[in-house]
C-alpha cells in the first residue's frame, strides 16, 4: 500500500515553543491509524498541520504526493476533518440545511434537499432536522451532522480530533459504531486523534504515541496496548480509559528536559536517558526508548 497521507520530520513553532518536534508519519489508503497521547503531547497542533492548515517550521505534508501546504481546493476535499469541539464547528445562526450545503457551494457542486437528506440518513438522522438551528439538536446530533458535512464532499481521508470526548457514554458506542460502518461502507481511510484508548482500539488497526511533541512509539494496535514498550506508553495502556498521572507532570514544551523528555516521570530511566534523546527505531513495532527498545533486528544497544 503507498501512503495517501505523508508527513516527514513535521515542526510546529508557536514563537519560542516548539510543539511538534519532528514528527514522521505515513498512513497508507485504507488504513485507519490512531494517534494517542495526553492533553498538551502536540496532537491537535500535529493534525492542524497534516491539514494545512497551520504552518510548517520545518518538514513536509503530502496528500497523494502533493504538498498539503497552498494545496488547491480540489486537493483539500479530499481529506476532510471532524473536530474536537462540537459547539464551535457550526455556526448557531445557521439552520442545518445551510451546513450541510455549504461545503457544496464552496466547490461549486450540485445539490438539492434530495442530497442534504440522503447525508443525513447516512448518519442515521432525519431529514426532518434540515430546518432545525444546532442548539434545537442534542450534542450526539450535532456531531452527527458534523461528521455528515465531512462525508458531502466524498472524501477518501478522514480526520477525527476527539470524534466522541463530548458526548455522554451510552451515546459514544452508537457513534463509534456508526463510524465504524460508515469506514467500512465507504472504504475510508482514518487518522484518529485521541487521548481514549478504547476509540483507537474500536476504530483503527494502527497506532502512535505522542509525548512531548514527538512520537515515542508505534505498531499495530494489538502490538501497542498488549505488549506497550515506551513507560509513556505502559502507563497509558494501564490507566486504559483515564489518563493517570506517573510521578511529576507532564512536560512543558516550554522547558522540555534534556535528553528523553519523559525521563523525569519515568520509573526506568537510566543516566544516559537523561543526557541522550533516544530516536524512534524499530521496523513494525518501534519505541523511542533505550531501556524498552523495539523487539525486532532494528533494536539497538542500550
Amino acid at each position: 500500500m503507498s501512503d495517501l497521507l505523508e508527513a516527514s520530520d513535521v515542526r510546529v513553532r508557536y514563537r519560542l515553543l516548539e510543539a511538534v518536534r519532528g514528527v514522521s508519519l505515513g498512513v497508507a489508503r485504507g488504513e485507519r491509524v490512531g494517534l494517542i497521547g495526553e492533553s498538551g503531547s502536540g496532537k491537535s497542533s500535529l493534525a492542524r498541520a497534516l491539514l494545512g492548515l497551520e504552518p510548517l517550521a520545518g518538514g513536509s505534508v503530502r496528500f497523494d504526493g502533493q504538498p498539503m501546504h497552498g494545496a488547491r481546493p480540489a486537493l483539500r476535499r479530499r481529506f476532510q476533518p471532524v473536530f474536537q469541539d462540537v459547539g464551535a464547528a457550526l455556526d448557531p445562526k445557521m439552520r442545518i440545511r445551510a451546513v450541510l450545503s455549504e461545503p457544496f457551494q464552496i466547490h461549486g457542486r450540485p445539490f438539492d434537499d434530495a442530497t442534504l437528506s440522503a447525508l443525513l440518513a447516512q448518519v442515521q438522522l432525519s431529514a426532518e432536522l434540515l430546518s432545525r438551528l444546532p442548539h434545537e439538536l442534542s450534542v450526539g446530533q450535532r456531531q452527527r451532522v458534523n461528521l455528515a458535512r465531512a462525508l458531502a464532499l466524498e472524501p477518501e481521508l478522514l480526520l477525527l480530533d476527539e470524534p466522541v470526548s463530548a458526548l455522554d457514554v451510552s451515546v459514544q458506542a452508537q457513534v463509534l459504531n456508526l463510524l465504524s460502518a460508515i469506514t467500512r461502507q465507504r472504504s475510508l481511510t482514518l487518522l484518529v486523534i485521541t487521548h481514549d484508548l478504547d476509540v483507537v482500539a474500536h476504530l483503527c488497526t494502527r497506532v502512535a504515541v505522542m509525548y512531548a511533541g514527538r512520537i515515542v512509539e508505534g505498531g499495530t494496535v494489538a502490538e501497542v496496548l498488549e505488549q506497550p514498550l515506551h513507560p509513556y506508553t505502559r502507563l497509558l495502556v494501564e490507566s486504559r480509559r483515564q489518563i493517570v498521572e506517573a510521578a511529576g507532570e507532564p512536560a512543558s514544551p516550554q522547558a522540555l528536559p534534556a535528553g528523553c523528555a519523559f525521563h523525569p516521570r519515568c520509573p526506568h530511566a537510566v543516566e544516559r536517558c537523561r543526557a541522550e534523546d533516544p530516536k524512534l527505531t524499530g521496523l513494525q513495532h518501534s519505541s523511542a526508548c533505550f531501556v524498552f527498545g523495539p523487539l525486532d533486528s532494528a533494536r539497538g544497544d542500550p
